[in-house]
């Protein structure tokens, strides 16, 4: 099963996010895209949902000099999650680490600011947060992106894909209330496999989103 693009997934997922709302799941939903790809999904179920809809940047740490190879994520300002057992696996000291965090927060820092357009961060509390992605394949930002909502005190924390590993679902249960995720194809490789068309976003494509939203 594929998805044509990320407009049609976000439809897909909106229609079961939907139906939990009529069942009274999803009291005053705000819905949190982790952008980029995340957010052309995300537009869709905040429509269907009526929800205001906004960013969570989240960003993937890379092991030096193999930058594809996740060991780690950081939301706003929080402490960045690392995987100390890849680490430990691939030799790798926090010193070495340490540029890479920091050019991943400078990176943070500036979509934030170019997304939000001097607009303030949502007020999540007793708010059903909703953090939407266009799948799951490890689950690292995912899980850094639900810590980063959770100590703001939502009432209820949903998170949301089209598509995810079986071994992401399994992890990010034990983070959100409730996981929303409409495969788990036991044979996952990538996110990317799943869409017929998965061209990257760009900061622009993100920006008229939210403008439409707005």
């Amino acid at each position: 099963m594929r998805f044509r693009d990320r407009r049609q997934a976000g439809g897909e997922l909106a229609e079961t996010l939907r139906t939990r709302q009529r069942e009274g799941a999803l009291p005053d939903p705000v819905v949190l895209a982790l952008p980029r790809g995340g957010v052309a999904v995300a537009r869709e179920v905040a429509a269907a949902l009526r929800a205001p809809l906004d960013v969570l940047v989240v960003r993937k740490i890379g092991a030096p000099s193999h930058e594809e190879l996740g060991v780690g994520a950081m939301a706003g300002d929080e402490v960045p999650l690392v995987d100390e057992d890849a680490l430990r696996h691939l030799g790798i000291r926090d010193s070495a680490l340490a540029p890479v965090i920091e050019r991943e927060r400078a990176e943070l820092r500036r979509r934030e600011r170019l997304y939000r357009q001097g607009r303030p961060a949502p007020d999540l509390r007793g708010r059903t947060v909703i953090v939407v992605d266009d799948g799951l394949a490890t689950g690292s930002t995912a899980r850094a992106a639900l810590r980063f909502v959770r100590r703001q005190e939502p009432e209820r924390v949903v998170l949301a894909a089209p598509v995810c590993s079986p071994e992401a679902a399994g992890l990010m249960r034990a983070e959100a209330d409730e996981v929303v995720c409409l495969y788990t194809p036991a044979a996952f490789l990538a996110v990317g496999q799943w869409y017929e068309d998965f061209g990257q976003l760009t900061d622009q494509d993100v920006l008229e989103a939210l403008q439409v939203s707005l």
